[in-house]
């Protein structure tokens, strides 16, 4: 809740919020109401094991565990205690664990689908120079291996920039991207890296198409000086619809936030939030049904969930394969200030050729 992704986390929290008012107004779970536990780790691995120990023995599930380093500090344990846990993180690497529930995409995938919608788009062809500035660990590394299978589909170049977690200065990346001719660059960067790099090219007159990772992507961003430019110049691709989204599950999210929230800024991380909390109880439902709440009881029904209709927040899920990712379908959306949450769709849910292709490989 504090820390470099806070912006996003209040307002997840939010569309949690949201979520389970409407479970627990219409009575909750096995006649019991579902309570949310919060405790910030304000982006410190320490002060995550520290809350986590704490809140463990209280919870039958996390339904968010913030952060690239601190889940790979807490993934052990919850492998003891097999807790179902929501990351708030996309990497593939994840998907092994059987008691992690990755809502939507991995990063790689949503750089193939982007990079794909850039191709159909004209925007970048075969032997084209692409850029990718990410952020080394699991969220930038499991990115960048979507651009780099793209490379070798399409016989492109891929410029990798490589920075660190807390780099503020990309003028060198980003200088050296455009002397390399890059056509497009991709983001796997925090919110105000993302800021940064779109702001340095536009600074150098340099007006290349930039194409953000989710998380890279924070509407507070066009209330600063580069706003203008990264209304300009980014796209944002996400396997959760925008908060304009058109679909009945952004609707009715929309609807929700603007009731209870009517002062408040609205963004994407709300359709988030809600539907983690969509998913999570659903499956909690699920075990409930089944006639047991236990934590071994939860998990046997996350792994028994397929196809679940999220009306649109993302494309249906799948948790019955473990090791596959629950969707392989993004939306492709641009900064768009005078949009609700700050992003309007592109294109609606869609899946690269390439991405089945990386899929059969995998097999």
């Amino acid at each position: 809740m504090t820390g470099p992704y806070k912006a996003s986390a209040q307002t997840r929290m939010k569309g949690y919020e949201l979520y389970l008012k409407q479970v627990n107004d219409r009575g909750g779970i096995c006649g019991r109401k579902v309570e949310l536990k919060l405790k910030d780790h304000a982006y410190d691995v320490q002060k995550a094991l520290d809350a986590y120990f704490d809140l463990e023995p209280q919870v039958l599930g996390l339904m968010e565990l913030a952060g690239t380093p601190m889940t790979a500090a807490i993934e052990p344990d919850i492998m003891q205690t097999r807790t179902l846990t929501a990351p708030v993180a996309w990497s593939a690497s994840l998907l092994g664990n059987p008691h992690m529930m990755v809502v939507g995409t991995t990063y790689d995938i949503d750089v193939i689908n982007g990079l794909d919608h850039y191709k159909r788009r004209g925007v970048i062809k075969e032997g084209d120079t692409v850029g990718h500035v990410y952020v080394q660990g699991s969220y930038g590394d499991n990115a960048l291996e979507g651009s780099r299978f793209v490379g070798q589909q399409w016989n492109m170049k891929i410029a990798e920039q490589p920075i660190g977690e807390t780099t503020a200065d990309l003028t060198q990346q980003i200088g050296a991207l455009k002397a390399a001719g890059a056509k497009a660059v991709m983001l796997s960067t925090t919110p105000a890296q993302t800021a940064a790099a779109v702001g340095i090219a536009a600074a150098m007159k340099w007006e290349v198409p930039f194409m953000s990772n989710v998380v890279g992507y924070d509407s507070a961003i066009l209330d600063s000086p580069v706003g203008p430019a990264v209304q300009k110049q980014l796209s944002v691709v996400t396997s959760v619809a925008p908060f304009s989204g058109t679909q009945p599950g952004p609707r009715e999210v929309a609807a929700a936030f603007n009731k209870a929230y009517p002062n408040d800024k609205p963004a994407l991380y709300v359709d988030h939030g809600y539907t983690v909390a969509m998913v999570f109880l659903a499956v909690v439902e699920k075990a409930c049904a089944s006639g047991d709440l236990t934590r071994d009881g939860v998990l046997k029904a996350f792994h028994d969930t397929k196809g679940l209709d999220t009306k649109g927040l993302t494309a249906p899920l799948h948790y019955s394969l473990v090791g596959r990712p629950s969707s392989t379908q993004s939306y492709i959306t641009k900064v768009d200030k005078s949009a609700p949450g700050g992003l309007t769709t592109v294109e609606e849910l869609f899946e690269s050729d390439m991405v089945k292709a990386k899929g059969t490989r995998a097999k």
